[in-house]
């Protein structure tokens, strides 16, 4: 949507939780979850969530609109990396849904990646695994990712894929935790860079970044699961604005309406999942490469 054509939003933009034009399903995680639980349980102004930032107008890109956030992390479109050839790292600095803003740190990191892509591609049978590898080659990538969006990703559903990529997106995941970690060192250390403020975005802010946050909130320990859930179906109401247009994307990746939605088990599910294969948020991240210092890290700085 071109960034001429403001969005409109329940939201008055006037207020602190959506100061953009253009910038649909932002808000302060903090500040959400605060209210939601009916006391202070994480610190506000630290970590917020959003769509994406391509349509961003010329108001939305001032410092006084984006609060000179210090880091952005951007989560590549999965379903247009899905097939395509990316460099070894899992953090580059690619001009993906970035736009350009002063005094703003980024780093793209392709949350759903190349052990990711083999999920799902071991997932089809030999007769379209073999069609699909095809497709890619000659440069039918369009038609190759609708047949695994088919056979593949529509059955799984978004907390099938959710849980696909906790299990396969380790590199990635400990890519980002350790950002996250990134905390400011000692006073006076000019070459040190600290993460926070910092806002999480994927394409409709939903469920890859529902996931991280969810991810961040259960490391905290304090924040009740129905307030994770609830902030994660928030996001199906903010995204009501753009969701026809969202339907003709996926619709030529054969995909269904629900993955406009917030299915209400994905947090109880993920959880689970977490806890019955890896003991739990920590033993996850610990499996991916995360140190027990840096979750204390994480949790120091957004416990209230």
């Amino acid at each position: 949507m071109p960034a001429s054509h403001p969005r409109q939003s329940s939201v008055d933009l006037d207020s602190p939780d959506r100061p953009f034009d253009n910038i649909i399903n932002f808000r302060d995680v903090g500040r959400t979850i605060n209210q939601l639980v009916g006391k202070r349980v994480l610190k506000e102004g630290l970590l917020f969530r959003s769509a994406r930032l391509d349509d961003a107008s010329e108001r939305d890109k001032r410092p006084t609109a984006i609060f000179l956030l210090p880091l952005l992390l951007f989560f590549s479109f999965l379903l247009l990396l899905l097939l395509l050839p990316s460099s070894n790292s899992n953090i580059s600095t690619n001009n993906i849904h970035l736009i350009d803003l002063p005094h703003v740190q980024r780093a793209l990191i392709s949350l759903t990646g190349k052990a990711f892509e083999r999920t799902l591609l071991w997932r089809l049978d030999w007769w379209n695994f073999f069609k699909v590898l095809a497709l890619a080659a000659v440069g039918y990538r369009t038609d190759a990712v609708t047949i695994v969006g088919q056979q593949v990703m529509s059955p799984r559903g978004l907390i099938g894929l959710g849980i696909d990529t906790l299990d396969s997106s380790f590199g990635e995941m400990r890519d980002l935790f350790d950002l996250f970690a990134t905390l400011p060192a000692a006073a006076g250390d000019s070459a040190s860079a600290a993460t926070y403020p910092v806002i999480v975005h994927c394409t409709q802010g939903k469920d890859r970044t529902g996931l991280i946050i969810f991810l961040l909130l259960l490391i905290v320990g304090t924040v009740p699961v129905d307030a994770m859930t609830a902030d994660y179906v928030r996001s199906e109401g903010e995204l009501l604005v753009e969701a026809e247009e969202r339907m003709k994307e996926i619709r030529v990746l054969g995909l269904s309406e629900d993955y406009t939605k917030c299915p209400g088990g994905f947090t109880r599910e993920i959880h689970a999942h977490l806890d019955t294969r890896y003991g739990g948020v920590e033993g996850y991240l610990a499996q991916v490469g995360v140190s027990a210092a840096k979750l204390e890290r994480i949790r120091s700085v957004l416990m209230a």
